[in-house]
């Protein structure tokens, strides 16, 4: 694959960042030098590993289910200045 600009402009249009003329001239050896790593990693020999799906072994996952004292909802909403009407007010979604 050809690392270049019009790769590293259409990255960061995906990942909606606006670059300055500075910062893609800044990022471009350096996302070409990351994907050279990461090209790296066809070159290990897998044939006799199992897959893992849990990297690092869990134990004590399950805790007991306390029941504890919760917030009354005065006291949740006096946290925030975003509210309306006894709830907590978000972004309008469109």
């Amino acid at each position: 694959m050809e690392i270049d600009r019009k790769l590293l402009e259409h990255v960061a249009e995906v990942a909606r960042l606006k670059l300055t003329e500075k910062e893609t001239e800044r990022f471009l050896p350096q996302m070409k030098e990351l994907l050279e790593y990461f090209s790296q990693l066809k070159d290990i020999d897998t044939d006799n590993i199992k897959p893992s799906f849990q990297p690092v072994e869990m134990k004590n996952a399950m805790r007991e289910d306390n029941e504890k004292e919760c917030l009354s909802q005065d006291d949740a909403l006096s946290l925030t200045e975003h509210k309306k009407d006894g709830y907590f007010k978000g972004p309008r979604a469109v």
